[in-house]
């Protein structure tokens, strides 16, 4: 690269940590990310940014993604090239941005892990030994209740429970979004039951330690993994486990993705399609059902 563009490229790290007050860490992705593609440019004899065309970013991304790296990986090193370029256009050393049309190959999504119908009932219906394990199963319940992110039921407090509906309401959800969920009847008693036990303390907050502090997240995910190993779960048990069986098993009962989108608190509605892996039989029952012209008349 000849030396005017590496005065480019240190001019734009510049800019990045000064104007921009960009992390370290971050710097140090973009950094390593641009220096692949200075790599590229080395090996295919380019010496200037302007002499990097679409077909070069998309050649180096597929030799990236032949290396092994994965799709995110792909969109964050097309980000930062993307953002470079973006930066020499400003400074009006190219005309286009030769890396704005280029896409990373689409990753495969993996299917969310559930527990089917029996594995939460043996995990939410196993009596407690002690008051913190009557306050665990409150919040466990209360996950699968009304499919809660770990933050979420950790932020709750006791003023955002309204027993008369009964219903609560989430007020730091993600993206500082709010909305309210109906509470069933068995996290309801759940949670009264807890609320007996829970200490003395001027700490709003709904679930505490025995010290009368709120519970941590990460308190939470320790405790419902004690609890799945106590009960003898054969796999490790985590919050978003019991949000994932909330959705699912809400899908497969009401095919109703819109309604359960509102109550995941999803933005959008690709987000909600990962939990809609209905086992095909159940489909196939539906469509011989409803289709009028899926049965046959055998004569």
């Amino acid at each position: 690269m000849h030396s005017d563009d590496q005065l480019v490229l240190a001019n734009y790290f510049q800019h990045l940590k000064i104007e921009k007050r960009m992390s370290e860490h971050t710097l140090k992705n973009y950094l390593r990310d641009i220096k692949h593609l200075q790599n590229y440019c080395s090996t295919n004899n380019l010496q200037h940014w302007r002499d990097i065309h679409p077909t070069d970013i998309r050649n180096h991304i597929a030799s990236r993604h032949r290396k092994g790296l994965g799709s995110s990986s792909l969109q964050r090193e097309l980000s930062a090239i993307r953002s470079f370029f973006n930066y020499l256009l400003k400074k009006r050393l190219l005309e286009s941005n030769p890396a704005y049309h280029i896409r990373a190959p689409k990753q495969k999504r993996k299917l969310p892990k559930v527990l089917d119908v029996d594995q939460v009932a043996g995990l939410l219906e196993t009596c407690s030994d002690s008051a913190l394990e009557i306050r665990d199963l409150a919040m466990f319940e209360l996950f699968y209740s009304s499919g809660l992110r770990l933050s979420e039921l950790a932020a709750l407090n006791i003023a955002d429970l309204d027993f008369t509906e009964p219903s609560l309401q989430v007020k730091k959800g993600k993206g500082s979004k709010q909305r309210n969920l109906p509470v069933g009847s068995k996290a309801v008693s759940a949670i009264k039951k807890w609320l007996a036990y829970r200490p003395e303390t001027t700490d709003p907050a709904i679930f505490t330690s025995n010290k009368g502090f709120r519970i941590s997240q990460r308190s939470i995910q320790l405790r419902l993994d004690r609890w799945g190993k106590k009960i003898g779960l054969p796999e490790h048990v985590h919050p978003h486990m019991l949000r994932h069986s909330f959705a699912s098993h809400l899908l497969e009962s009401s095919q109703d993705i819109r309604a359960v989108q509102e109550l995941l608190g999803h933005s959008n509605i690709s987000t909600t399609q990962i939990y809609t892996h209905l086992d095909f039989q159940h489909l196939a029952e539906v469509y011989d059902k409803t289709h009028p012209r899926a049965k046959k008349k055998i004569e």
